[in-house]
């Protein structure tokens, strides 16, 4: 715990001693002077008790609240020169000039410019520009327009000798002074040079007629060389036309002789092309197509012709075993038949004995049974015969009785008979329930019993034709046939059919078919 508290206490003391040190310490830069007031100093090269100490390139400590410290710039500074100025000759004339200046770097430089410009150092220029302004005017005064012209570093050089003594005392040197230009505005300078110019310009013309001239004369000379040289090209042109041309007749001529050739050399080459092509398809195909084909057509032959062997000597095979076989059942059937031939002779002895007998028994069966149908026949005949006398006496004494016995016998006909109305009807829609239902199937009865008149006349025919048939006796086709013979009217219920009895030749008798 002591460890950590001496160790804390060590590193606050470090780190105040390191947060004085940098509040202590001010170093100057290369291009500035720290000024250093709020104590007594001697400075080498200053008078005792100026009161304040200056630093650069170096650092030194600071006593925070007890001194101060401002910071003095040593960079190059500009100012423009603008000066209205009069010549001895009394020509204004306006000069354009600059001045590059900076604090020297003595003390004594130093200690004056800080003195004088450390608060103010933007306002500078502006003070060299007045003190070389002043001296610029005088200077210029005290000569003529064309020693300024002629010879401008004497004004350059007195203007910066007049200039130093107080630039010294402002803590300033001069780095560079430079005249631009010199503006004449009444144009005395222009006027100045203008006998020059024009004696320039008279020379000038001189030369240039002087060279017109000499130019004149190449010209001609020129032009007689061109015109000799043009006819010696025009010569030399025409016979090279006349090479030319006769170069290009024969490149003319020469040019279809090459191209027949060429174009010959082309078809031959094509043609041996064609033929190579054509000699490769050869190849081609009888490597592609015959030779697999040869060998499709001998592997087919090969095999056809040994299938063809092998079904040769299956067939010889087969003859020698049919023959074999066929000798062996010829014994055995010669064998057989031997045997059999003595069994049918004696089968048949037999069955004649047999037969004869079955035969004389089975006539005596036919002559019972032919005897016991014509009797079976004849009581049927007259059993009809009764029934058909009794149902004329009943349809004679009570036609509606026979009529609706009829009707309840076949009455499910009639109701199918008169449900057929609605047998290609899909859909029915009833409006009134039970009763509509009740109602249609009430319709469709008497739809059925509309056929009552029509079975009562049936009935009165059939009557009539069996009372005739009564008469006539039952053994006779007609009244058989009347009683079948008759088609209901549709819609009546049907009738039963009677299928005649016909006589097989027997006494009064005969076998009822249906």
């Amino acid at each position: 715990m002591l460890i950590g508290v001496v160790a804390g206490a060590v590193l606050v003391a470090v780190a105040v001693v390191v947060g004085l040190f940098k509040l202590m310490w001010r170093v100057a830069e290369p291009n500035e002077a720290l000024v250093i007031s709020g104590s007594k100093h001697r400075t080498e090269g200053l008078e005792e008790g100026m009161g304040f100490r200056i630093v650069t390139g170096r650092g030194t400590f600071v006593l925070p609240g007890v001194q101060v410290v401002r910071k003095l710039s040593l960079d190059l500074n500009e100012a423009d020169l603008h000066v209205d100025c009069v010549t001895k000759q009394g020509i204004p004339l306006k000069v354009h000039g600059v001045v590059i200046f900076k604090v020297g770097d003595d003390f004594v430089s130093i200690a004056n410019a800080a003195r004088r410009f450390l608060d103010q150092q933007k306002f500078m220029g502006e003070r060299v520009h007045n003190v070389f302004a002043g001296h610029l005017r005088s200077i210029v005064g005290g000569l003529t327009v064309e020693d300024m012209i002629r010879d401008r570093e004497r004004l350059t050089g007195e203007t910066r000798a007049a200039s130093g003594t107080e630039m010294e005392k402002l803590g300033l040197i001069i780095d560079s002074l430079q005249i631009h230009e010199i503006q004449d505005p009444t144009g005395y300078i222009k006027n100045l040079s203008a006998p020059h110019a024009a004696a320039v310009q008279r020379d000038a013309r001189i030369a240039q007629a002087e060279a017109d001239r000499l130019a004149t004369e190449a010209e001609q000379q020129a032009a007689a060389r061109m015109a000799q040289a043009q006819r010696d090209s025009e010569i030399l042109q025409a016979g090279y036309q006349a090479e030319r041309d006769s170069a290009a007749a024969k490149a003319r001529q020469a040019g279809p002789l090459a191209e027949a050739a060429a174009q010959q050399e082309v078809v031959v080459q094509e043609t041996r092309v064609a033929e190579l092509a054509a000699h490769r398809r050869e190849q081609q195909l009888q490597a592609d197509v015959r030779k697999p084909a040869d060998a499709a057509a001998y592997e087919k032959r090969t095999l056809a012709e040994a299938e063809r062997d092998a079904r040769i000597s299956a067939a010889q095979a087969k003859a020698r075993e049919t023959e074999l076989a066929a000798a062996a059942e010829a014994t055995r059937v010669k064998a057989a038949a031997g045997a059999e031939a003595e069994a049918t002779k004696a089968r048949g002895a037999a069955a004649a004995d047999a037969t004869r007998a079955t035969g004389e028994a089975e006539a005596a069966a036919a002559r019972a049974k032919g005897l016991a149908e014509a009797e079976t026949a004849k009581a049927h005949g007259l059993a009809e015969a009764e029934a058909i006398k009794a149902r004329a006496a009943a349809l004679a004494e009570n036609q509606e009785a026979v009529v609706a016995q009829q009707l309840a016998e076949n009455w499910p006909e009639i109701v199918r008979a008169g449900a057929e109305a609605f047998g290609n009807v899909d859909h029915m829609v009833l409006l009134n329930g039970a009763d509509g239902m009740s109602e249609m199937f009430a319709k469709a009865l008497t739809m059925g019993g509309t056929g009552l008149g029509l079975a009562r006349q049936l009935l009165s025919a059939l009557g009539t034709a069996g009372a005739a048939g009564a008469a006539d006796g039952p053994g006779e086709k007609g009244s058989s046939e009347a009683l079948g013979a008759g088609t209901a009217p549709k819609g009546a219920p049907p009738r039963a059919e009677r299928v005649p009895v016909r006589d097989e030749g027997g006494a009064g008798g005969g076998t009822p078919g249906r």
